[in-house]
């Protein structure tokens, strides 16, 4: 399935909190892991209003692939723009890449790359993905924000 790179990506906005720092005072490699989970959960909620849809058609997924390249680093306060979208959709798989910028100045902090598996809820098997699932996988959320960061945001004319 042929996907389309969009101007205003999905978006989703934290603040750094200083539990996720390290002794380097920059936020801890393996917490990536952590705001991959919560940005990619947020654009599944976009997509599909809940994950309990999958489960409903006894599906499920699981992550088989999650790679992170870090381009500078980002601190205690910092707010962090994840833009999440759709990068592959195959048979049983599906990917996004998200990445991740110090919001406002837009200065590059590191692009992620995580792979899902789609499987049988009860069996654990891999499973195809339905056709509807990946209509919306393809068809993103183009122009969505989740603000986690506590900020007011400006608006853009």
């Amino acid at each position: 399935m042929e996907l389309q790179t969009h101007d205003n990506p999905f978006r989703f906005l934290l603040r750094v909190r200083y539990c996720e720092c390290d002794a380097q005072l920059v936020v801890f490699n393996a917490r990536y892991g952590d705001y991959v989970d919560t940005a990619s959960t947020e654009y599944f909620r976009a997509l599909f209003g809940d994950y309990q849809v999958l489960l409903d058609q006894g599906l499920d997924c699981q992550v088989v692939k999650l790679s992170t390249e870090w381009k500078s680093p980002a601190r205690f306060d910092d707010v962090v723009q994840i833009s999440v979208e759709t990068s592959h959709i195959g048979n049983t798989s599906f990917s996004y890449q998200l990445t991740f910028r110090h919001y406002g100045s837009e200065q590059l902090i590191a692009v992620s790359n995580i792979t899902y598996v789609m499987v049988d809820a009860k069996e654990f098997t891999k499973a195809s993905i339905p056709d509807a699932v990946k209509n919306k996988l393809a068809e993103g959320a183009p122009g969505q924000m989740v603000n986690q960061a506590g900020i007011e945001l400006t608006k853009v004319n």
